[in-house]
């Protein structure tokens, strides 16, 4: 797979130990300020909305630390889940293979509390024979990754230096019928994606604003029609006190069954 760390520029961000246990917090810990489990609750909320179908086989591009590819599982017969972190996927991939995981989160200055994840618990002990994780970049993904009846894009689109080539090559990837899912707060930053690469978060050239939904849309459209579109909220955990409470947007979109 071709590397890309050099046209990634907050790549490095997401190998810092800190992070990978505040991930693991986010995805496996207990709920925080009364807000469900961000990636249990996007999945429950596709699956809501593109009804039954086939369910064979799905991508989640940007798993982060694995628990939406859980989900998914409970779902899909098999799962292949993406992420640019190599922390993130020895994180997932260490769950997957000893069942537990033993990590750490703050609650002030240098005291921390200690946390685990039991797939047992999770009642997810079968589920993770169908997941397959690896390190990848979701705009070079490998060929062999084809062929999805859903792929699963969490807060990952304004995180790519170049996100609309993940769009263009995502719809070949994606069975005729099949679906695209994209959650993001739209939190758009230079040190991640330069800004000529941006969907959104700017105004034109002629003074107008482009917000990220309309550059989706468009960058879309010859593939796709926007089935729904929601809030889902999330919580990150810093300290004990100290939390980042955020609104991502889920857009649903269903690949067109012939060229339009």
């Amino acid at each position: 797979m071709t590397s890309s760390a050099a046209q990634t520029p907050g790549a490095a961000l997401y190998e810092t130990s800190g992070l990978v246990d505040q991930y693991l917090e986010f995805h496996y810990g207990p709920e925080a300020l009364g807000v469900r489990n961000f990636p249990a609750a996007c999945v429950e909320a596709i699956m809501k909305a593109i009804g039954p179908g086939s369910r064979d086989r799905c991508l989640d591009v940007g798993c982060a630390v694995g628990r939406s590819a859980i989900e998914l599982a409970r779902q899909f017969s098999h799962v292949d889940a993406i992420d640019y972190s190599a922390g993130f996927i020895a994180a997932a991939v260490q769950l997957q293979d000893a069942g537990s995981l033993d990590f750490r989160v703050p609650t002030e200055g240098v005291l921390t509390v200690d946390r685990r994840v039991s797939l047992a618990d999770m009642q997810a002990t079968e589920l993770a024979s169908r997941i397959a994780f690896a390190t990848g970049d979701a705009c070079d993904l490998p060929a062999d990754l084809t062929d999805y009846d859903l792929v699963f894009a969490g807060n990952l689109i304004d995180r790519l230096y170049e996100p609309q080539l993940f769009l263009t090559a995502i719809a070949e990837r994606i069975r005729p019928g099949g679906w695209l899912a994209i959650t993001s707060p739209y939190t758009w930053l230079e040190e991640y994606t330069p800004k000529r690469h941006w969907l959104g978060g700017y105004t034109d050239a002629a003074g107008n604003p482009m917000t990220t939904l309309a550059g989706l849309t468009a960058a879309l459209a010859g593939s796709f029609s926007l089935h729904q579109r929601q809030d889902v909220p999330f919580v990150i955990r810093e300290t004990a006190r100290k939390h980042q409470h955020t609104l991502a947007e889920l857009t649903i979109w269903q690949r067109h069954c012939r060229p339009f």
